[in-house]
C-alpha cells in the first residue's frame, strides 16, 4: 500500500498571507508610518507586521465611546512584549523595564503567561526610543508576537538547580536559533542601514518569505512541576532525569489553547508525546517541526492555522513519520515521567548551589503600586540584588539566586513593602490566572484581569464556609476564547462572551494533563456563585482523599471527561 502524500489544505491564501508576501520580509511601510505625525495609529496591514516586531496597536476601550462622541480617533497606544527565554532577567534589566513603564508606558508592568514582560500604553512617538532602551540592556522584542516561534518557556522554580540551569540554557539556544533572519527589526528600530540583497540570498532559510501560517509556541519543562503547561505548547520538551542528570527529553507536539465561540471546527488541544530525544537533538527537532508546519499548515483559514490542526488533520503518526524523515533519524521510545501540579510553589526554596530563591504571589501578573507598594518594593530589591528575577508562567515572580548574606536584607525589604508569598490569601487565589482583556485588548469580549480578583472575593466566602480555603484549585479567566491565560487547563475556567457574561468550564486536571468541559454557557456573577455555591460544598463533603476538584466533577458525573481536544465541544 502506497502512503498518501501529505498536503496543505486547498483554498486561496488569507489576507495576512498576502500582507506578509508583499512586506519585503516584515518591513512593509512600518518605518514610514511610525514617523507619520497625523495619527497616533498605523494602518492595519502594518499592524499585522508589527506583531513580528513584538507589538500590537491597541486603544483604551474605556475611552472609546467618549472619544467617538468628540469625533476624535481612538486613544491609540501600543503594547510591547519582550523576548525573554525562560523568563529570567537581571536586576539591571528589571530596573530598566520599570523605568520605561513610567517614562513611556502606563506606569505598570505585566508579567505574562509566557514568562515575559509586557509594557502597555506606549504612544507611537515613543516606540522607537522604548525599543532602543530595551536593546541597551541586551534584550529585544523580536518575534515576541507574530507568525513565528514566540518566547520559549522553561521551568522557573528551581527544584533542581543544575538541571534547571541546563534546561534554561537550552531554552535560550532554541530562542536564538529559531529567530527570523530578516534585518527588518534592526533597520526600523535600531537604525541599521539596509544592505541590498543579492538574488541568491536566502533571507529566511527556515521560515521562508511567508513565515508560518500562525504563531508557534515552544516550552521545556522539568518534572515534577508542569508549571509551563507543556501540553498547551505547539512543541513541548519534557526533561527526563536519571541519577540527578539530564539524559534527554520526551517530545510532545500539537498543543494549543485558542478557539472561537460557536465554531466547532476550533478547539483547544493538548500536545501528545511522540518519542524521546537527546539534548543534542532538541534544536534540530524544533527546526524540522517548524518546517512541517510551514509546509502543511492552513494558510487559507487562520482560525484553523495552528499546528494542532495540522497534526489532527494529517494524523499524529504521519506527522511523526514526516519529522523522522526530515531529521534522518528515528525518535526513541518515550520515557516515564510524572507531574504533580501546574502551579508555582511559593516562598523560599534553597537550591543545591547554596543560593536561595523566593517565589512571590503577583495577582494577575500586574506589577503596580495600586493596592500596596509592590512595584516600589521590587525596585528597591532589584537595586541591591545581585542575582536574577524570574518571571513564571503563572504570572508570579521569583527573586532568584539570593546569597545567604543578601537574604536577610531582601527579607527586610519585603517586610517593609508588604511583599509576600500570598499565604494570607486562599489557595484558590494563589492558583488564579487572568489575561489582560479590557480595556486594552482589542479582542476582549469581557473583563478578566480587572474582574477575577473581585469574583474570587465572593468565592472565598464559599470556600471558607466549607473548609476549603487551603485547598488548591486552579481557576483561570480570559476575556475571549484565544486562551492567553490557558483557560481550558483551569479546573474552573471562564471564557468571556460579552460584558459580564462568561462560559463556565470544569474538569481540567490539576497537573495540566486534561482539558476542561463546558458546564454552563453565558452566565453572569450571580449564576456563577450559585453554581459554585452548590458544587464546592458537594466537593467538600464527597471528595475522596487527595482528590482534586477537576477529578471530582468528572467522577461525580457533573461534566464528562474531555479525552481529546477533538471532543472538547461534545456534550
Amino acid at each position: 500500500m502506497v502512503k498518501k502524500a501529505l498536503t496543505a489544505p486547498d483554498g486561496p491564501p488569507s489576507d495576512v498571507e498576502d500582507i506578509k508576501e508583499k512586506s519585503d520580509y516584515l518591513r512593509g511601510t512600518l518605518k514610514e508610518v511610525m514617523l507619520d505625525p497625523i495619527s497616533a495609529g498605523i494602518p492595519d496591514d502594518d499592524n499585522r507586521l508589527m506583531k513580528h516586531h513584538g507589538s500590537y496597536l491597541q486603544d483604551d476601550r474605556d475611552l472609546r465611546n467618549e472619544r467617538q462622541k468628540q469625533k476624535l480617533e481612538p486613544a491609540y497606544q501600543f503594547m510591547l512584549r519582550v523576548r525573554l527565554p525562560g523568563g529570567i532577567a537581571t536586576s539591571k534589566q528589571w530596573l530598566v523595564m520599570d523605568e520605561l513603564a513610567h517614562k513611556y508606558g502606563n506606569g505598570t508592568l505585566k508579567l505574562t503567561t509566557r514568562e515575559t514582560f509586557q509594557l502597555h500604553g506606549i504612544l507611537k512617538w515613543n516606540m522607537k526610543k522604548t525599543i532602543q532602551d530595551i536593546h541597551s540592556t541586551m534584550l529585544d522584542t523580536i518575534a515576541a508576537c507574530g507568525d513565528v516561534n514566540r518566547n520559549v518557556m522553561c521551568t522557573s522554580n528551581p527544584y533542581q538547580s543544575d538541571v534547571h540551569h541546563e534546561v534554561y540554557e537550552l531554552a535560550k539556544k532554541l530562542s536564538d536559533d529559531l529567530l527570523p533572519q530578516t534585518r527588518a527589526y534592526h533597520e526600523i528600530w535600531l537604525d541599521e542601514e539596509k544592505v541590498a540583497a543579492t538574488p541568491d540570498t536566502e533571507v529566511e532559510p527556515m521560515y521562508g518569505p511567508l513565515y508560518l501560517p500562525r504563531k508557534f509556541k515552544i516550552g521545556v519543562v522539568v518534572p515534577p512541576a508542569n508549571d509551563i503547561d507543556v501540553f498547551s505548547q505547539d512543541l513541548g520538551f519534557i526533561a527526563i532525569i536519571k541519577n540527578n542528570q539530564l539524559v534527554g527529553f520526551n517530545v510532545a507536539i500539537g498543543g494549543g489553547m485558542g478557539m472561537t465561540h460557536g465554531d466547532t471546527l476550533t478547539y483547544p488541544q493538548l500536545a501528545k508525546v511522540i518519542g524521546f530525544c537527546t539534548p543534542e537533538q532538541v534544536v534540530e527537532i524544533a527546526k524540522q517541526v517548524i518546517t512541517i508546519q510551514r509546509d502543511y499548515g492552513n494558510r487559507s483559514v487562520r482560525k484553523n492555522a495552528r499546528f494542532k490542526y495540522t497534526v489532527d488533520r494529517l494524523g499524529l503518526e504521519n506527522v511523526k513519520e514526516e519529522l523522522e524523515r526530515r531529521l534522518g533519524f528515528t525518535l526513541l521510545d518515550a520515557r516515564d515521567y510524572h507531574f504533580d501540579h501546574n502551579g508555582d510553589r511559593y516562598g523560599w526554596v534553597k537550591g543545591i548551589n547554596g543560593r536561595w530563591h523566593y517565589t512571590m504571589f503577583v495577582e494577575g501578573g500586574r506589577i503596580t503600586d495600586d493596592d500596596y507598594p509592590l512595584m516600589t518594593g521590587i525596585r528597591e530589591i532589584a537595586k541591591v540584588h545581585a542575582g536574577d528575577l524570574r518571571l513564571t508562567a503563572n504570572q508570579n515572580l521569583i527573586i532568584g539566586n539570593v546569597t545567604t548574606h543578601k537574604k536577610k536584607q531582601i527579607e527586610q525589604l519585603m517586610q517593609e513593602f508588604g511583599i509576600s508569598d500570598g499565604q494570607q490569601f486562599s489557595a484558590l487565589r494563589r492558583s488564579s490566572m487572568a489575561c489582560v482583556a479590557l480595556p486594552t485588548c482589542g479582542l476582549a469580549m469581557a473583563e478578566a484581569e480587572r474582574y477575577l480578583p473581585r469574583l474570587i472575593d465572593r468565592i472565598e466566602e464559599i470556600l471558607e464556609e466549607n473548609g476549603l480555603s487551603d485547598k488548591e484549585i486552579t481557576i483561570r479567566m480570559t476575556g475571549c476564547p484565544n486562551g492567553c491565560a490557558r483557560h481550558a487547563l483551569g479546573e474552573i475556567g471562564f471564557i468571556g462572551k460579552s460584558r459580564g457574561k462568561y462560559n463556565m468550564y470544569l474538569g481540567a486536571a490539576f497537573d495540566g494533563s486534561r482539558l476542561s468541559k463546558l458546564y454552563r454557557e453565558n452566565v453572569g456573577e450571580e449564576d456563577i456563585l450559585k453554581e459554585l455555591g452548590s458544587l464546592l460544598p458537594l466537593y467538600a463533603k464527597e471528595r475522596e482523599e487527595n482528590e482534586h476538584f477537576g477529578d471530582f466533577v468528572i467522577r461525580a458525573g457533573i461534566v464528562k471527561e474531555t479525552t481529546d481536544g477533538t471532543n472538547f465541544n461534545a456534550q
